[in-house]
């Protein structure tokens, strides 16, 4: 794949993050549990990836127990992402909780390129770097939290 294919699925997987939870919030203020509603999501997610992992490389699944266990903190970190969103959007507005979503997102990332932590490429902090995510930061700031009457 080439750098646009990459940067197309990204754009969609972004695109999806707020329907996600507009869909879920949703979802959890009609069935009156939020939690219950995260519960629904995760099914759903886990049998379209076990569907994805029979089609692309169900022997993967063998080498599991080998991986360091602290890899293994990412499916709690997309639960609290998932519990929060569902839980407070509702309350706090959509574009409201996807702004600190964002930021957080903005500020964690520049940390782990900057440290190459995780077997991430490593990419150092530069003024220029710092000043984009400023940018970006305060580009979401204005369409969020300034826009508003």
């Amino acid at each position: 794949m080439s750098t646009p294919s990459y940067a197309l699925i990204m754009l969609l997987a972004g695109i999806g993050i707020p329907l996600l939870a507009a869909l879920n919030a949703n979802l959890g203020r009609v069935i009156g549990a939020p939690a219950a509603a995260s519960v629904a999501l995760f099914s759903v997610a886990l049998a379209c990836t076990i569907v994805v992992t029979l089609l692309t490389g169900p022997q993967a699944l063998a080498k599991l127990p080998l991986a360091p266990k602290h890899l293994f903190l990412a499916g709690a970190l997309v639960a609290f992402y998932v519990l929060s969103i569902t839980w407070i959007a509702p309350h706090f507005g959509i574009g409201n909780a996807i702004f600190f979503v964002l930021f957080g997102q903005l500020l964690s990332a520049a940390v782990i390129d900057h440290f190459g932590l995780f077997g991430a490429t490593q990419s150092g902090m530069t003024l220029t770097r710092g000043a984009g995510i400023g940018v970006m930061g305060l580009g979401v700031f204005l369409t969020q939290i300034a826009a508003k009457p």
